[in-house]
């Protein structure tokens, strides 16, 4: 027995508003809470969980590393920063201040706040000009870094090349490479490095 237009139709129309029912819930804008311990990769980018990852482990083999476990006391320290090398955006203040947060919190080391010198130099001479005797800050009492932290981030990529396929194939490697002089006599008293790459496919076709 054939079916009437209408009875064809029927179950398409039906599919058709059970998307459109649902849909509605897709396309909105919606909010999920991450855990930052867990590693999470969108693409072949370095991100934060490179960041997380790269400065436990160095901050690991810092205070594990032969002068600081020399040292008599917790030595002073100072980060001149870190240069990135690569193609892409990369926050190393916020690499380097991570590293430093976690060199403090283990009391085996000191640091002074080299990025805020005027700052601080600033609010001295108001001090000294405005301020009561016995609240003023003594000047000539700042610290001397013993150490000096310094560093670079490259990078390193490759893809398919061109060729018949449906997605594309792209490779990255990265390496952060750390050391620590001595201010003193310029020697490199600590160096490291750490690599990791990552491949991600990118469909040719999408939205």
């Amino acid at each position: 027995m054939k079916q009437s237009l209408s009875q064809k139709l029927a179950p398409l129309a039906g599919c058709a508003l059970l998307f459109v029912g649902s849909g509605c819930a897709m396309f909105r804008a919606s909010v999920t809470e991450l855990d930052v311990n867990q590693k999470q990769h969108v693409d072949a980018d370095y991100d934060y969980t490179d960041m997380r990852n790269v400065t436990e482990g160095l901050a690991n083999d810092i205070l594990a590393s032969r002068f600081l476990k020399d040292a008599t006391q917790p030595p002073i320290i100072m980060i001149a920063g870190i240069q990135n090398r690569t193609k892409q955006f990369a926050d190393m203040k916020n690499l380097s201040d991570r590293l430093r947060t976690l060199l403090l919190q283990s009391g085996k080391a000191r640091f002074i706040n080299e990025t805020r010198r005027d700052d601080l130099l600033k609010e001295q001479g108001y001090q000294a000009a405005n301020a009561t005797p016995e609240t003023q800050t003594r000047v000539g009492r700042q610290l001397g870094a013993k150490y000096m932290i310094s560093g670079s981030f490259t990078e390193m990529d490759q893809s398919s090349p061109r060729q018949v396929r449906i997605s594309k194939q792209e490779y990255k490697y990265y390496k952060l490479t750390l050391e620590i002089n001595d201010l003193e006599t310029s020697e490199i008293v600590w160096t490291q490095e750490k690599e990791f790459a990552r491949k991600a496919s990118i469909p040719l076709i999408g939205w």
